[in-house]
């Protein structure tokens, strides 16, 4: 079986990565697996990129002025929403002639436009779409938040100058939308349970199959190893307690910052003396602003490309935070959790699906930074503290291996090629 996936990177962010993993994945099942991007940042040969050239950069730059207009031509929100109103045809490249299943995965800023969803429909071929978040439910927005118009049809969206507008962009994109799915069957896969049962609610994808399959993990890399052999290898301090927190934009106000310089000055006030032990390792975009932020001592990483230097970080930390305010599932937490490294995290999407309470990290109440500085607290002074450790590498082996993840997408291939029938 030859499976064509579609994402508009290779390597950045965290739909990009599991596409990735899963293309090794399912080659590793004898699956001929190639995927095909905008962006390409290695010489894997079995990943294929759109011919670059400046029209790639004019549609990107075309969809961003489209949502500048309509948001009155101010700044806010203009990356927080996609329109796919620009695009590359892919049906007529080899690789997706040769293809008996297509799968998309993150397609928006200028990958696939609605138009090309249609043209791809229209070819007859199996899609297979996996939602890294709620774009492909909703008319424009990637997080719909506390709003409930997806549901059945989107109009006065926040993102689209305060919602002021009934019949807005996000109106059109949505019925656009509509007549767009309408044109063949797709399979949604979403990422967490949790996303399962917000696109289920969608009007967009009545009609259509949603299941939920988890993203994968080599979780013969990311596994638990020595923690001060990790240390010293990044020269980081083995006599602290570290936390963790990372982000492709550390001071990303979604990433939950905010939330998280409170915690850690809560820990300072009740807890002054565990805190003198206490130190933040930040990886991600402007991870050196965090040491303005936060007064304990921050290891600043910048981006870590490097996998292997990635699963060393993962392992010199004592517990990972993530008091992200929306989350489909949470890369990083499986990363962790897989390193034998326990979480904190939020009450909200897909994290609590990954964390169990105080079996092997902490939910902490939504948006209290009071109840996540008493998660941080309390794993970190548990003497039950090596079981919880224990048990978040044991969840992510038994659930999202890439073996585990491949088989349960090799079994929907066949189904809706039909030939399990």
């Amino acid at each position: 079986m030859r499976v064509l996936l579609i994402n508009t990177s290779e390597r950045i962010g965290g739909a990009a990565i599991a596409a990735s993993r899963l293309m090794e994945s399912l080659k590793n099942h004898g699956i001929k697996a190639k995927l095909l991007v905008r962006n390409k940042q290695t010489d894997q040969i079995t990943v294929v990129s759109l011919k670059q050239n400046w029209r790639m950069v004019w549609k990107f730059v075309w969809e961003r002025i489209v949502i500048w207009k309509a948001n009155h031509f101010k700044k806010d929100n203009i990356f927080a929403v996609d329109i796919a109103n620009t695009g590359t045809d892919i049906t007529s490249l080899p690789e997706f002639q040769q293809a008996d299943v297509i799968h998309l995965h993150w397609i928006n800023q200028g990958m696939l436009s609605l138009k090309n969803i249609e043209q791809i429909l229209a070819s007859g071929k199996p899609v297979v779409w996996t939602m890294h978040d709620m774009w492909p439910c909703t008319g424009i927005c990637h997080h719909a938040r506390e709003c409930t118009h997806y549901q059945t049809e989107c109009h006065n969206c926040p993102f689209i100058h305060g919602g002021s507008k009934k019949k807005d962009l996000s109106t059109t994109i949505f019925r656009r939308k509509l007549k767009t799915y309408a044109q063949g069957k797709i399979t949604f896969v979403a990422v967490s349970q949790w996303l399962e049962q917000e696109a289920r609610k969608s009007r967009l994808l009545q009609g259509h199959n949603v299941v939920s399959i988890l993203n994968p993990i080599n979780t013969n890399l990311f596994k638990p190893r020595n923690k001060m052999d990790a240390r010293r290898a990044l020269k980081l301090p083995t006599d602290k307690q570290l936390l963790m927190f990372g982000a492709h934009k550390a001071t990303n106000k979604r990433k939950g910052m905010d939330y998280l310089v409170e915690a850690c000055r809560i820990l300072q006030q009740l807890h002054p003396e565990f805190t003198a032990n206490l130190g933040l390792i930040v990886i991600g975009g402007e991870s050196d602003k965090v040491g303005d932020l936060i007064s304990l001592p921050i290891y600043s990483m910048g981006y870590v490309n490097d996998t292997k230097i990635l699963v060393e970080l993962y392992n010199s930390a004592d517990l990972y935070v993530t008091p992200s305010l929306e989350e489909a599932m949470g890369y990083t937490v499986m990363e962790a959790m897989a390193c034998g490294t326990p979480c904190v995290g939020f009450n909200v999407g897909g994290i609590p699906e990954m964390i169990d309470h105080l079996h092997n990290g902490y939910i902490a109440q939504y948006k209290s930074s009071e109840d996540f500085a008493n998660g941080i607290y309390w794993t970190l002074t548990d003497p039950g503290y090596p079981g919880l450790a224990e048990q978040a590498a044991r969840k992510v082996a038994t659930h999202y291996s890439e073996n585990t993840i491949a088989k349960k997408y090799i079994d929907l291939y066949n189904k809706v090629t039909g030939r399990n029938a």
